[in-house]
């Protein structure tokens, strides 16, 4: 008995070290990898912090490329002369070179301060860049690197084209030959319309902002509330305003478009000028803008709300052509103070073609120009 108590203890106790000695050669693997990580990213840093160098000297060659373009450009409109000119350049070289060397002295800063250290933690500057991984090491601290790129370009001399989003809401409508606003079958109030686009706008002058083109595209959505309890019936080729059955709590009509609208825009603006660069800008000033818009529809859809004879509330959508014009286009203008401006549009287009009475949308509201 005391034999085999000695077999199972003396087994005990080389299962006891052998797992000792797995868990320490587990430890150090982890170390290992824990090092050659670290190893991997210094290098890495050290690699893109070196290519950054590179990188400066480039790019501050070419901000003075475009120093120098700003200087020929203000000596050929005569707004400097030629020995301004040249003093103006050699300016610019003297402090693009210190540039360049106050600039690669920060990155031997940065290498030195990685070659020092585990890891470093925000290194990362505007136009510096690496790439990586991070990981958790146990005792919480964290090793390893991430993406991060960044690029500064030099600034172009005269952007004569700015886009900016496009945003209207207003009131809509339709009208026929010899109708009004008042004669309409549409309600005012609860008749709309919304658009939004992008649009883009060009300077067509070279040394003047007062005349611009601007262009783009827009949804529009046209929506009216029609009255006298009446609804639009489609028979064929012929779509019609009849009387509904029931008592009709609302019965809204709405239509869809993609559009390509262009306007002529005037209006004063302000010009500053810069060492390398020229802008204008339209903020707080007076605009005008005419022209006009042509595109297709997207879809149309009536939509009903009414209480059925056993007085349950009933709402029905209708998704259908309903001879509505496939093509849309009509004028269009507005006038405003910066970003903001009374707009109104008026199609030329019928509502719904091939009709014995043809009917124009025409809206009015307001309209946002967003940079």
């Amino acid at each position: 008995m005391t034999t085999i108590t000695k077999y199972v203890v003396a087994l005990a106790l080389c299962l006891f070290v052998c797992n000792i000695s797995a868990q320490e050669k587990q430890k150090e693997t982890k170390k290992d990898s824990i090092i050659s990580t670290t190893e991997a990213y210094k290098m890495a840093q050290i690699s893109n912090l070196k290519a950054e160098k590179k990188r400066i000297e480039t790019q501050e060659r070419d901000f003075l490329k475009a120093d120098i373009e700003g200087i020929n450009r203000q000596l050929d409109e005569g707004k400097i002369t030629a020995g301004e000119a040249e003093r103006l350049k050699k300016e610019a070289a003297k402090k693009r070179a210190a540039n360049i060397e106050d600039r690669l002295a920060i990155i031997d800063k940065k290498i030195a301060l990685v070659e020092r250290n585990p890891y470093a933690e925000n290194l990362d500057s505007e136009n510096s860049s690496y790439i990586g991984f991070v990981a958790d090491r146990e005792d919480g601290s964290r090793i390893g690197f991430s993406i991060k790129s960044g690029k500064r370009k030099p600034p172009k001399y005269d952007i004569r084209t700015t886009n900016r989003m496009v945003f209207a809401i207003g009131f809509n409508n339709a009208i026929g030959d010899g109708q009004g606003l008042d004669d309409s079958p549409y309600k005012l109030g609860g008749s709309g319309f919304v658009e939004l686009g992008w649009a883009w706008r060009t300077r067509l002058f070279k040394n003047s902002n007062f005349v611009r083109l601007n262009y783009g595209f827009s949804f529009q959505w046209n929506k009216f509330d029609i009255k006298n309890n009446r609804y639009f019936v489609q028979n064929g080729d012929v779509t019609t305003l009849q009387d509904f059955s029931l008592n009709l709590k609302s019965a809204k009509f709405r239509v869809t478009n993609l559009v390509l609208p262009v306007h002529f825009e005037f209006g004063p603006s302000t010009k500053r000028e810069y060492s390398n660069r020229v802008r204008y800008f339209t903020d707080n000033k007076l605009r005008v803008g005419i022209g006009g818009y042509g595109g297709v529809r997207l879809g149309s859809m009536q939509k009903l709300v009414y209480d059925d004879a056993d007085g349950n509330r009933v709402k029905s959508k209708e998704k259908r052509n309903f001879n509505a014009s496939n093509f849309v286009y009509g004028l269009s203008g507005y006038i405003g103070w910066g970003d903001l401006a009374v707009y109104a549009k008026y199609d030329l287009s019928p509502l719904f073609k091939d009709q014995a009475f043809d009917q124009n949308n025409i809206s009015l509201g307001l309209r946002w120009d967003l940079d």
